[in-house]
């Protein structure tokens, strides 16, 4: 799969030190010398940058004015930028203050460096690859992770975590209400994998209400029915006193008619690979996703575990709340 772009942004023809030019090579296919903020921010719209190095060694105040702008748009602001300065302190704090993610003076061993402009993609690579609400990971490491899995032959669980009536809890109290129930979902999934499941565990989220958390098989049970009980403890306090006594509020569906509208409750779907062989992270995604969609359909809040095997399609378990086992059509 081909790189990024890299570009070096300069207002003249002074060439950049060797180690940066090199660098930049490095990180990208093609490394793009502009000279025009308008264009900076036409390719870096067109496809983002893997790194945008701006020259201020000369005209700086043009040069830290291309980064603002470049730092001001939502879509470019997460490209990672280094500004190339002379050795004076007043370049080294203008060039942060402009936006810059690193700066570079002539004088700091070329090691060192490297060392911060690879500090500084790593920087930026971890940022986003997390939600910015629960600072969990998001798609990529999610992939990456069941991918390791898979190919490491381990025994494993993907479990998708959503929420059942969140639409309507956000439509009768606030976003930021919803936003708080969106945290407090990843503090538990984060605290109960990781308490029990130590480094084994992973928790990651897609966005919204969908998490997905991925746990040795051995561990599912334990885990799904510590998740549920915390949730179903602690949730309903989200509430207001009346609502939370009565159990629901009315609220309006699509077509402007009153309904009940139950407390939030989870749906968790689970996949294992002991009774199915994977070769990719899509296919564990697919039935995840089928699983939650089966334990959305249950009352209460459940975890549902594929029980089927690669030659036998049918036959879903449930295995619902706390201390309940139900299942239809288990292969056990």
């Amino acid at each position: 799969m081909a790189k990024l772009c890299a570009i070096l942004f300069s207002s003249d023809d002074a060439t950049p030190p060797a180690v940066l030019t090199e660098w930049l090579a490095r990180q990208a296919d093609t490394v793009l010398t502009i000279r025009d903020v308008q264009e900076l921010m036409a390719v870096s719209m067109r496809g983002r940058p893997r790194v945008v190095a701006f020259d201020a060694r000369s005209d700086a105040e043009m040069i830290y004015a291309a980064c603002r702008r470049l730092k001001h748009d939502s879509f470019t602001s997460v490209v990672p930028t280094v500004i190339l300065c002379n050795d004076g302190n007043e370049c080294f704090v203008d060039a942060f203050e402009a936006g810059a993610d690193e700066v570079m003076r002539e004088h700091v061993p070329e090691a060192e460096q490297l060392i911060r402009l690879d500090a500084m993609l790593r920087r930026s690579d971890r940022d986003l690859v997390v939600h910015p609400s629960t600072r969990l990971p998001g798609a990529v490491e999610i992939e990456a992770t069941v991918t390791r899995r898979i190919e490491s032959d381990a025994r494993f669980a993907m479990c998708y975590a959503d929420l059942d009536h969140f639409k309507e809890f956000n439509d009768r109290y606030s976003y930021y209400d919803g936003d708080r129930v969106i945290r407090i979902l990843a503090k538990i999934l984060h605290d109960v994998v990781k308490g029990l499941c130590g480094e084994e565990g992973f928790v990651g989220h897609i966005g919204g209400d969908d998490f997905i958390f991925v746990i040795p098989s051995r561990d599912i049970v334990e885990v799904c029915e510590e998740i549920v009980g915390i949730f179903d403890l602690l949730i309903p306090l989200q509430y207001s006193e009346q609502d939370r006594r009565a159990g629901y509020f009315f609220g309006k569906d699509r077509r402007g008619q009153l309904h009940r509208v139950p407390l939030m409750t989870v749906s968790i779907g689970v996949v294992t690979n002991d009774r199915r062989h994977f070769t990719h992270a899509a296919q564990v995604s697919e039935l995840a996703t089928e699983m939650k969609s089966y334990a959305k359909t249950l009352e209460g809040s459940v975890y549902s575990v594929d029980r089927r095997t690669d030659s036998q399609p049918a036959g879903v378990s449930r295995i619902s709340g706390p201390m309940i086992a139900i299942r239809a059509g288990d292969n056990a």
